[in-house]
């Protein structure tokens, strides 16, 4: 049966949202400062009403782009009833600016207005609020900062935002993955209003055990026998712009268009794969920064990341989904690239086969490379960092601490630093470090020059050794982006420490 779906917008204070890019009513204004409220919006999603959060622009739309060699200088005001404070993900400010509760700055009071003014860092980013529950009521929003290489290609670009989304209140979500009774706390040593990341002392406590752990969604394949946990929780959707395959977005493109997609995994606790179809994509560039272009049909990205995928649409009308397919499962979303007059075809949201895990044997991460590796310089400090946890208690560390007890890992400025993430857990982690950009130098201890990024997965039993330039002197946060473990305390700081005299 064929359908033809009709532009429809957020119904976020009545913002229209464009069905070409993302959020066409962005300012782009090379000098004036920018404004971004953080509020409620209504969606509909499966015909039912939502409240959530966003982060809308002075036009009323989601997110910010920023023009080539425009200076991020934004105004962000608070109208939730709650405290609030948004990180800029990907982005380099100083430690001041950086949007994490009390690090230095404290939460955004309602009705208050705080200003931010840094360079940014080009490329493919977003911005979130860094309280875990308000991450999952979708208090988050692309941010684009384009270069003149963008403008000189002259690429019509669609931003792909992806969410994981359920009806009940994310307190509620918190409390069924951890198995806790309603009406507690939600993780332990977490608040209700989720400003407490949380913590609890795990000394004694096998972290890599699998004592208690839900068989839902695992696989025991894939880890020699041992059974490794996708997903630990069954969201009601699945969003790409806030909508699903009920009523996706439809973009209106050219015939033989040429297509950049920025695409932007801001779910909670999913991985997702980015399926093209009927169009061969090439990978341009990982957490918005260039990588030698790779070709292909399917493209893994974990929580926070980001990819850059252009696709060079084929002479003649047609219409050509592009859809982001829920590791482990037949779950999908996705949107539709259309030519005029094509007719569209409904999509149903449980594909036809299950897909499979994300990038367990890291064969993508391998064969990514960057355009700009760091610089060869010799390594002042390595560090290990494990990874560890399990689902019952649900808890999970890193160096065997919770957030409360964590011991910040020192380095110097300016100093070459090797962070080795030792994931010895069953389940994936993204890691995040605040305030850096890093370069993947090996897996497994096989060493090569991989992508930069801000963000990388390890899955289970797994290594991953990542190369940096330690910063600015200053505490920055280094966490697991998958909600339910940053909750639960899986969150260290990269203590930075002045250059020597």
């Amino acid at each position: 049966m064929t359908h033809h779906f009709t532009r429809r917008g957020f119904l976020a204070g009545g913002a229209a949202l464009s069905a070409a890019p993302f959020f066409a009513n962005t300012a782009k204004a090379q000098t004036s400062i920018l404004s971004l409220t953080a509020g409620s919006r209504t969606l509909d999603i499966g015909g039912r009403a939502a409240t959530v959060y966003g982060l809308t622009n002075a036009s009323g739309g989601a997110g910010l782009i920023l023009d080539p060699s425009q200076r991020f200088r934004v105004d962000l005001s608070n109208t939730l009833d709650v405290e609030t404070l948004i990180h800029w993900h990907g982005q380099i400010p100083p430690n001041m600016q950086d949007g994490v509760p009390d690090m230095p700055m404290p939460k955004l009071a309602r009705g208050e207005m705080r200003s931010y003014d840094f360079a940014p860092q080009p490329g493919t980013h977003w911005m979130h609020s860094h309280i875990p529950t308000q991450e999952m009521q979708l208090l988050a929003a692309p941010l684009i900062v384009r270069t003149a290489e963008d403008v000189a290609e002259d690429r019509q670009e669609v931003v792909m935002f992806l969410h994981d989304f359920s009806f009940q209140a994310p307190e509620e979500v918190l409390a069924r993955i951890a198995g806790a009774m309603p009406g507690a706390d939600v993780l332990p040593g977490m608040t209700m209003d989720g400003s407490n990341h949380g913590a609890m002392d795990m000394g004694g406590m096998d972290h890599g055990s699998m004592g208690g752990m839900t068989m839902g969604n695992m696989d025991h394949n894939a880890m020699g026998g041992m059974a490794m946990d996708l997903n630990d929780f069954d969201f009601d959707a699945y969003l790409v712009n806030d909508r699903t395959l009920t009523d996706p977005q439809v973009v209106p493109v050219e015939v033989g268009g040429r297509v950049r997609l920025r695409i932007i995994n801001a779910a909670a606790a999913t991985s997702f794969w980015i399926d093209t179809g009927a169009v061969k994509g090439t990978l341009r560039a990982v957490d918005g920064h260039d990588v030698h272009p790779v070709t292909g049909r399917r493209f893994g990205i974990a929580m926070a990341q980001r990819l850059d995928i252009l696709l060079d649409l084929p002479a003649g009308q047609g219409a050509f989904p592009v859809l982001a397919r829920r590791e482990g499962t037949r779950d999908q979303s996705g949107l539709i690239l259309a030519t005029k007059g094509a007719n569209v075809s409904r999509i149903d949201e449980l594909g036809d086969t299950q897909s499979p895990a994300f990038d367990l044997d890291l064969m993508q991460e391998r064969g990514l490379r960057a355009m700009q590796p760091l610089e060869d310089r010799p390594v002042v400090s390595a560090e290990m960092v494990m990874l560890g946890g399990a689902m019952s208690p649900y808890v999970w560390t890193i160096n065997g601490q919770t957030w409360d007890n964590h011991v910040p890992i020192s380095v110097r400025s300016g100093d070459r630093v090797e962070l080795t993430f030792h994931n010895m857990s069953m389940m994936g982690h993204p890691m995040h470090l605040h305030g850096h950009v890093f370069q993947v130098v090996a897996i497994n201890g096989q060493r090569f020059s991989g992508a930069r990024r801000d963000t990388v997965y390890v899955p289970p039993m797994a290594q991953v050794t990542v190369a940096l330039d330690a910063g600015e002197a200053a505490q920055w946060m280094l966490h697991c982006h998958h909600m339910p473990h940053l909750a639960s305390g899986m969150m260290t700081t990269l203590n930075v420490q002045p250059k020597s005299t």
